[in-house]
């Protein structure tokens, strides 16, 4: 697991061969060898939800640090020019195309495999899934369900995966506004940890306090430069300082309190728990 960073810039590898593609995910990512770095699951730029994803991917990835929760090891990954040219399948040849330069690696987890609560529920405690929980109502994540869990076991453990979907709010800063920022994220009542979970109103006393402005202005600048200036993210912006700023802004406001985020996802979590179980239906 990595340990999210104070201010500093994320280790940074060249991508050195293309191992394997993972079709599993909609953008294509892919298991990437960067020589003597490792192995890397690699997101990249060029995939069709862009730089934002991201984006996404690191500020969501390293908020999940700093409270606790386990992420594989982040980090930037370069690919040079004419990376994967000799590659046969074109739709992966031409995706590599439009990815040059900063793109975003996972380390791979060799053995890990994917989260199913009918076989490996025993792995989540009330607390951890609480956590979960927190997290992804704070960053708008609406992709952690029953059907994509986005969460790997891998020694015994549970690894969160997969954030590029979170922050909708940088797909129209322009709408962005106070009162966007602290409203409630109905999403979260599909969460696959929802039922599972612990009181997220002392979750919330818990966790709230370690994201004040100063963290949240490491994690926004651990965030490369070419990924918030990318011409297809940067909109408005004049300069990466300046989406770090709005970045920062956003998740402040809506980190003060009342949280009204919190009082819909500890609503959504009761509604969910008084749920009586499904019956199978008869055989006829």
């Amino acid at each position: 697991m990595s340990k999210a960073p104070k201010g500093a810039t994320l280790p940074t590898h060249v991508a050195d061969r293309y191992v394997q593609p993972l079709r599993e995910g909609g953008s294509l990512p892919a298991v990437v060898d960067t020589g003597d770095g490792g192995l890397f699951v690699v997101k990249f730029r060029g995939a069709g939800q862009g730089p934002r994803a991201l984006i996404a991917e690191l500020v969501v990835g390293l908020l999940a640090l700093e409270v606790g929760l386990p992420v594989p090891e982040l980090a930037v990954v370069e690919l040079p020019e004419g990376f994967g040219a000799d590659e046969p399948d074109p739709e992966i040849r031409e995706l590599l195309e439009r990815s040059p330069g900063t793109n975003v690696g996972l380390r791979y987890l060799d053995g890990a495999f994917n989260f199913d609560v009918s076989a490996a529920g025993e792995l989540v405690d009330a607390a951890f899934a609480a956590r979960v929980v927190w997290l992804d109502a704070l960053a708008t994540n609406p992709d952690r369900t029953a059907r994509n869990p986005n969460l790997l076991v891998w020694e015994r453990r549970p690894w969160l995966i997969d954030h590029g979907s979170a922050l909708y709010v940088h797909h129209a800063w322009r709408n962005a506004d106070r009162e966007r920022a602290r409203a409630p994220f109905p999403m979260i009542a599909d969460h696959v940890l929802l039922p599972r979970a612990g009181d997220l109103e002392a979750t919330d006393a818990e966790l709230g306090p370690l994201l004040d402005e100063e963290r949240l202005a490491g994690v926004l600048e651990a965030v490369p430069d070419a990924l918030l200036m990318d011409p297809l993210a940067r909109g408005e912006f004049g300069s990466a300082a300046e989406a770090r700023e709005r970045y920062v802004d956003h998740l402040a406001e809506r980190l003060r309190g009342p949280r009204a985020w919190v009082d819909g996802a500890e609503e959504a979590r009761r509604k969910r728990r008084a749920e009586k179980p499904r019956r199978l239906a008869r055989r006829r």
